[in-house]
């Protein structure tokens, strides 16, 4: 059958209806309460932390990830139209607060319920144009195209963030998105019909409580790795109280998901074998990469002394990456049904490769056209990690087991597992800093007396810091090498020739007659332990 959007006016010509659809499904993603690469204009001119802004800007992907386990209920429960206008008035909201307050609990609440109502309307938009991608519903080219757009827009969001703040002011990126935004909505009030597309189903029988303690677990978590430098660690009381209720929340989470009927993430969907085996590689690999979100920056800005614009502008690299390692995965596993294990063999080596290069290459005197082929094969290898590892889960069952992994997978690929990273490595290089100083600074005393006369104590010292730096990144560097050479060498030996076949997503009326299945099971235990209740009175 051709394909068509039943839910558009009919005046709307069919050719154009996909792409606008497209259209949204970017603005959408260029959206958010906080745009995380303007940080440093933002902390300046509101007085708040590095920290502050950067936990409001996971936050946001800490509700993105939070949706997927119900995200076919909410699908069935509300029609696009209004679930369009309500995402888009709900992220109008968060960006005008984002602008106008201090206040870090506020910013970091509306930038989570933003995550929440963006990933709604991106997959409002997705759904209604999946099978102009993939007849067939195979997810493998499915989740080619996701990636391809979300981490496109990343990029690109991060760009225009940081040539509006240059140009002019942090707050014009705000103002843009707002604009953007409604336009958006005008052309949904304006060309969408107000109709159903799965059969409607009422929100009965969801865990919010449940929703709302893994949310409490993943902000503590991040509160812990975000913070953690600027309270010395377990050294202070914050992040020891946030400690105790990390620890407390997971703990409830898993006692409630033991005799809860219908848990927000199920025990069940936790023991399958593929879960844990794909966040333990999601962990990994963020810690692999996790040298471009400190080295990079540190380098380009502490020492080769790069102003935002061009530290910016490899986004553009990033971006060409992107699409490249979007498309290969796309003809190679989606199309030709390459194995998962040679998949993730070759992601791996780009990804030695990048730690690699810098290790051999990183100098104070690099020049700019040096980081364009290590941020180039980074991005191309972790957006092939990203697509095969999401494909995987398709061996859950649908759907809610399938939603419930890539809700979990998801609260670590995009918000836990890079602070985690991030966390790791840095508080090691800065031990690694501080030791590489006092060695380099012992030898201060024996320096020739015509060098000393050449520069001052300030010169000297700063060099000293600089030499200290560089010494600690390359030994760092060495040892991400050796990680992802163990990681090579486990992923060669385990012989592995499942290939993406059976990932098919049913139809949503398939999916809809399942989901009707699970509530009225719901609904029957509730009468039944109703009736329990009432004739024990």
């Amino acid at each position: 059958m051709p394909f068509s959007i039943p839910q558009m006016k009919d005046f709307v010509p069919e050719a154009l209806r996909p792409w606008i659809i497209v259209v949204m499904v970017i603005v959408v993603q260029l959206s958010g309460g906080v745009y995380m690469a303007a940080a440093g204009e933002m902390v300046g001119s509101t007085a708040l932390l590095q920290e502050d802004v950067m936990m409001a800007g996971y936050a946001s992907l800490v509700g993105m990830a939070l949706f997927f386990p119900i995200m076919f209920r909410l699908r069935s429960a509300v029609r696009p139209k209004t679930a369009l206008s309500a995402c888009f008035s709900v992220i109008i909201a968060a960006n005008l607060v984002a602008m106008h307050t201090t206040s870090v609990p506020l910013l970091v609440g509306v930038s989570l319920v933003a995550g929440f109502f963006r990933m709604w309307a991106t997959l409002e938009c997705n759904s209604t144009i999946q099978l102009w991608i993939t007849p067939t519903r195979d997810l493998s080219v499915f989740f080619s195209y996701v990636y391809l757009v979300v981490n496109s827009c990343i990029q690109l969001s991060g760009i225009a963030a940081i040539g509006l703040s240059a140009w002019a002011s942090w707050h014009y990126m705000h103002w843009a998105i707002i604009a953007l935004l409604l336009l958006m909505w005008i052309v949904v009030l304006a060309i969408f019909k107000g109709c159903a597309v799965m059969p409607r189903l009422p929100l009965l029988g969801i865990d919010w409580l449940g929703m709302a303690i893994w949310g409490f677990w993943a902000m503590s978590v991040l509160f812990i790795c975000i913070y953690g430098e600027h309270f010395d660690w377990w050294q202070g009381a914050p992040i020891r109280h946030a400690t105790l209720f990390a620890v407390v929340s997971l703990v409830m989470n898993l006692v409630r998901a033991s005799f809860i009927r219908h848990p927000y993430v199920s025990l069940k969907t936790l023991s399958f074998r593929v879960l844990p085996i794909v966040i333990g590689i999601t962990i990994v690999a963020d810690v692999i990469l996790a040298p471009s979100h400190i080295f990079e920056h540190a380098l380009m800005e502490g020492i080769l002394g790069y102003d935002a614009l061009n530290m910016i502008s490899l986004n553009w690299v990033a971006l060409a990456g992107t699409v490249v390692g979007a498309g290969f995965t796309w003809l190679t596993f989606a199309r030709r049904k390459w194995t998962y294990q040679r998949m993730m063999v070759i992601a791996f080596s780009l990804l030695l490769l990048y730690v690699g290069y810098f290790y051999f290459a990183i100098d104070y005197n690099i020049p700019y056209e040096a980081l364009i082929l290590p941020v180039f094969v980074r991005s191309v290898g972790y957006t092939m990690l990203s697509i095969v590892i999401l494909t995987s889960l398709t061996r859950l069952p649908f759907p809610t087991h399938f939603t419930q992994g890539v809700g979990t997978l998801n609260m670590f690929s995009a918000a836990l597992a890079s602070v985690i990273g991030t966390a790791i490595v840095g508080r090691v290089m800065k031990w690694m800093v501080t030791r590489n100083a006092m060695l380099l600074g012992s030898e201060v005393d024996g320096v020739a007396h015509d060098t000393l006369r050449s520069m001052s104590l300030p010169e000297l010292f700063g060099a000293v810091q600089v030499q200290a730096l560089i010494e600690a990144m390359k030994e760092i560097y060495g040892w991400l090498i050796v990680v992802a050479i163990a990681v090579l060498i486990v992923l060669t030996l385990r012989v592995s020739d499942i290939r993406p076949d059976k990932v098919i997503q049913p139809t949503f009326r398939r999916i809809s007659l399942l989901m009707r299945r699970e509530l009225l099971q719901r609904l029957r235990y509730r009468r039944q332990k109703r009736s329990a209740l009432n004739s024990n009175e």
